[in-house]
């Protein structure tokens, strides 16, 4: 299944595009199956959960085809494939289960405070004080309602990518070294509502993050790092040069100024 014209430039202008009732719903109970189960049956160490919540909860399941044919075997691959060039994108080896627990009743919540993908933390793996360009967009899979605003959701800065490639273009990637940069951004943020099933897919430099939690529910999610085959090969260079593992998304918008 490929995006249309108007699709590909919505994603090229605001770095961000929610598809809706992508995944079938007998493919997202099978992917709720194995998380709760795992939930359930392996638990959660305490003293782990900012690594989980920085990586990935049941770790022993994100390699389970429920969860990586999410991506690998829904239509949300052909309509990622098609921002990109077709036979180019990796097959999901493993997704991220990102789960939001609700915060504790009655606490105050700031606003969502957005992140890109790739500067060490110590927590997400890599040290503090690195940085690293790993992959060239994101597939967000939603597995479960979300009607309103602060219930964990999937939240972007739109245009923030092409904010940020004249940003590292002026003051050189090598700032990230620092931590995230807080410059003003073009747009504020929008926390994306949806059905189970829906799919946002993500250039990997649009800020992002998931809004804190204040309804009753677990907010379930699965995560996918989309991968050209040229993106290990090109790197970092990606920081000031965004579109090009994007041809698809070259092609739509070459097309609309001829």
């Amino acid at each position: 299944m490929q995006l249309t014209q108007s699709q590909k430039r919505f994603f090229y202008e605001e770095g961000y595009i929610k598809l809706s009732g992508v995944v079938p719903q007998v493919m997202v109970a099978a992917a709720l199956h194995v998380i709760n189960h795992s939930l359930g049956e392996e638990g959660m160490n305490k003293d782990e959960l900012p690594t989980m919540r920085a990586q990935t909860y049941c770790r022993e399941s994100r390699e389970h085809p429920a969860i990586t044919g999410l991506l690998n075997d829904s239509p949300a691959f052909s309509m990622a494939e098609s921002l990109m060039e077709e036979g180019k994108l990796k097959k999901a080896g493993g997704g991220q289960i990102a789960l939001r627990f609700p915060q504790p009743l009655y606490k105050e919540v700031g606003p969502p405070r957005g992140h890109l993908d790739g500067i060490g933390s110590g927590l997400n793996g890599s040290a503090k004080g690195s940085y690293r360009r790993g992959f060239t967009g994101l597939a967000v899979v939603l597995l479960n309602r979300l009607e309103g605003d602060y219930c964990g959701n999937f939240t972007v800065w739109p245009k923030s990518h092409r904010f940020f490639e004249n940003y590292f273009k002026e003051h050189g990637p090598e700032i990230l070294e620092g931590g995230m940069p807080r410059p003003e951004l073009p747009e504020g943020p929008i926390q994306l509502t949806g059905e189970p099933g829906d799919v946002v897919l993500a250039h990997h430099q649009i800020v992002h993050t998931a809004a804190p939690n204040t309804s009753p529910h677990i907010r379930y999610a699965a995560i996918f790092r989309l991968q050209h085959e040229e993106a290990k090969e090109f790197g970092n260079a990606a920081y000031t040069d965004i579109w090009h593992e994007w041809p698809g998304v070259r092609q739509a918008v070459a097309e609309e100024i001829a």
